[in-house]
């Protein structure tokens, strides 16, 4: 997220269930307006309006008149995780609170709330930025959330962010909700499926010094708040250049229309075995410009580097990266090779692939990575970072720390 983005003035923190969980939201809003929902039956179907009237009076609602008010991290919503704005005295004073639908691959916005006080200042636009955000480093299919039908001022401010109606419940709340003009109505934004890229419109090549900067700053834009706050990745890109381990001639970069998309950077790695010692390869970054995730970059850099370096005559390669991608690629934990870290660990993150039958698994042992991949200083990152366009630092549930 660009900090460009918004005027805000506040900062949006996270707000930890172990702290928050239970705390009352304070929903409470005046409404001269409502959008009327009609549901007829016809010989061959149903007929649905909703066209928006006025009410004869003002109405207003408060927390007060429901047997259940709104709560942050409420039992039902298991994974849920909330953002807020603190007021000087550490009080609330706004917060969102997602929580992933995850049969459908959804994300669901199931808080948003900013004090009286605090509204028309770009706060909800800001939080909602950030659920936008983790719905996309997520690969979440859409962004959905639920509203009333007579909260005229909430439904005008979400689909100014890109919302649209995607259906409603007419007895949702109460068997009345059609009369009392308070029927429940979802709204979503169906994130963008991308158009596969064909190999035609790319350029994959090694890279040159003149696309040094481009590649970092793609780079940064797409691990930005990924792993955790911030990240590390696009320096990493300007060191190993410089290692002596580093591996150009298996390297990528993807360029469309003369703009670096996207980047794979191989490196020798090692397996060990007592006092046996076998290179193999990694490779870290793989990355695509989140402008074009879902195009099938990342597919073209990776299958066409493994066919260059299965040729080069490597026998196998050992990453971390993301379980749920890479398997996808033919990629398997490392356990099934019988290699572990460097600390004698294993997990779903990491994972290995053969170039040739049993290229890992007839020798097994102790994965070990270049020593540029330790040095990456947090003093050194920021000092590198303030060479590329700045980004907001953000906490998101799936982050590793």
């Amino acid at each position: 997220m660009s900090e460009k983005s918004t005027n805000l003035q506040y900062e949006i923190v996270p707000l930890p269930k172990e702290k928050w969980k239970g705390t009352v939201i304070p929903m409470r809003y005046t409404t001269g307006e409502y959008f009327d929902v009609t549901v007829g039956s016809r010989e061959n179907g149903f007929q649905v309006s909703l066209e928006k009237k006025r009410f004869p009076e003002p109405v207003s609602h408060y927390p007060e008149e429901y047997d259940f008010p709104d709560k942050l991290y409420q039992d039902f919503w298991e994974k849920a995780y909330a953002w807020g704005v603190l007021g000087q005295g550490g009080e609330m004073i706004a917060c969102i609170e997602t929580c992933p639908e995850e049969w459908s691959n959804r994300l669901m916005v199931t808080e948003l709330w900013v004090h009286e006080d605090y509204r028309r200042q770009g706060i909800a636009h800001a939080l909602m930025a950030v659920a936008k955000e983790q719905a996309r480093l997520e690969r979440r299919r859409a962004l959905i959330l639920e509203t009333q039908s007579c909260n005229v001022g909430a439904i005008s401010f979400y689909l100014r962010e890109g919302f649209t109606l995607i259906g409603f419940d007419s007895c949702c709340y109460n068997n009345r909700d059609l009369e009392r003009k308070e029927v429940r109505l979802d709204l979503g934004i169906l994130l963008d499926r991308k158009k596969k890229l064909m190999r035609d419109e790319v350029e994959i090549r090694p890279e040159r010094e003149e696309d040094y900067h481009a590649t970092e700053e793609m780079t940064m834009r797409a691990f930005w708040n990924k792993h955790h706050r911030g990240c590390d990745e696009h320096l990493l890109v300007h060191k190993l250049r410089r290692s002596e381990d580093y591996l150009p001639e298996l390297s990528r970069i993807l360029v469309k229309k003369g703009k670096v998309i996207g980047c794979i950077m191989y490196s020798r790695a090692w397996l060990k075995k007592g006092e046996e010692i076998k290179e193999i390869l990694t490779f870290g970054p793989l990355c695509v410009d989140p402008d074009w995730h879902g195009t099938g970059a990342g597919k073209m850099l990776l299958e066409e580097t493994m066919e260059l370096a299965g040729k080069a005559g490597y026998s196998g390669i050992v990453i971390f990266g993301e379980p749920d991608y890479y398997p996808l690629r033919g990629f398997t934990t490392c356990d099934k090779f019988g290699i572990t870290t460097s600390e004698g660990k294993n997990f779903d993150a990491f994972m290995g692939y053969e170039l040739v039958p049993g290229g890992l698994s007839s020798f097994g042992g102790s994965f070990y990575e270049a020593p540029v991949f330790q040095d990456l200083p947090e003093a050194e990152v920021e000092e590198h970072t303030k060479k590329f366009p700045s980004l907001k630092k953000q906490s998101f549930p799936r982050q590793w720390d």
